[in-house]
């Protein structure tokens, strides 16, 4: 067998041609009873958007196109992690299962990455006082149902203690937080208590009506986010998993993001066009929006996990001449050179 240029699949036996069909037509087929199960199990339209994306002959796929050298080190990620390096505070709550890798990428960054349960803050032994850095992961944080990072925000918004702990912290000029999947949502409903934050959004149930589990194709937009500083203008495949990540804006609240700068990331298609149908958007927030940031770019909440493939082998398709470092590295290393 051999690759032909025509989109065509051709079998030849003995020198007859018995099979010449249309690759497209063939793989319609092939997935049409799926297609007649999504349709009925999840939202028709998305699953109509899927199915008619394979009319598409020329969509180029994942391209990938960087602005920055995902090899560059920064001089402050150099030297062993020890007392002198930032500490970072790798948040949780139950259900969440994406510290780990979490952790990783800030100490290979160049942070002293320290594991926090919400626990830890409602017992009182643990105030935030100690950290340059709070992040806020994600990973099916009660069940990834429900509003479930909503249900981690009202632990922190009604009790008053542990409200002040986080508006303390928040209200710290020398200190920057992350917010991922569950705990993208989480930040967004702590927007209150967070200098900078008005016009986010909620973040409600997939447009899909699926949890969605892919690699996405994200652009990095111009933004005062401190962790995605010299990364504007590029498009880099991102591991997503949630049920719940839809942007839902209040009346005007996207164009006053949009207009303020606060628009961080958004998901895109193969060409880099912003995208609209599923599942190049894998959750139907509108206009693609993804990632945003507070005025101050201190505070960037983003619903894919950039952690989980900041390492090249980690991706699941990545281009040939990446090295060890991911792009999505870069993240990290900002927030360490931005801490001092």
């Amino acid at each position: 067998g051999r690759p032909r240029g025509d989109d065509r699949v051709v079998v030849v036996v003995g020198g007859a041609t018995v099979l010449d069909e249309d690759r497209v037509d063939l793989q319609r087929a092939w997935t049409e009873t799926s297609f007649h199960m999504q349709a009925l199990r999840d939202d028709a339209t998305c699953a109509r958007e899927a199915f008619d994306a394979l009319l598409d002959r020329d969509d180029p796929g994942l391209t990938v196109r960087l602005t920055f050298d995902p090899g560059e080190e920064l001089p402050a990620n150099r030297g062993p992690v020890g007392d002198r390096h930032p500490r970072v505070a790798i948040l949780r709550e139950q259900g969440v299962n994406g510290h780990v890798e979490m952790a990783a990428a800030f100490e290979r960054a160049g942070f002293q990455a320290v594991d926090v349960h919400m626990s830890d803050i409602l017992a009182g032994h643990d105030d935030l006082s100690s950290y340059r850095g709070l992040v806020a992961c994600g990973g099916f944080s009660y069940g990834d149902v429900l509003g479930a990072g909503g249900g981690w925000a009202k632990g922190i918004l009604f009790h008053d203690e542990v409200r002040a702990v986080f508006a303390a912290f928040f209200a710290r000029p020398d200190t920057f937080s992350l917010g991922v999947c569950n705990g993208c949502q989480m930040l967004a409903h702590l927007a209150p208590l967070i200098p900078g934050a008005d016009h986010w959004p909620r973040f409600v149930r997939n447009r899909s009506e699926q949890f969605e589990a892919r690699q996405s194709l994200v652009e990095i937009l111009d933004s005062p986010s401190i962790l995605l500083a010299g990364m504007a203008g590029s498009r880099i495949p991102v591991a997503v998993a949630h049920g719940e990540g839809r942007a839902l804006f209040a009346d005007g609240d996207l164009a006053a993001a949009r207009a303020a700068g606060l628009v961080a990331a958004r998901f895109v298609d193969g060409r880099g066009r912003v995208a609209a149908t599923y599942p190049a958007n894998p959750n139907g927030s509108p206009e693609g929006v993804t990632a945003l940031c507070s005025r101050d770019g201190r505070v960037t909440i983003m619903m894919p996990h950039p952690e989980r493939v900041f390492r090249t082998v980690c991706n699941s398709w990545h281009p040939d001449d990446w090295g060890e470092d991911g792009p999505w590295i870069r993240m990290f290393r900002n927030a360490r050179r931005w801490s001092g």
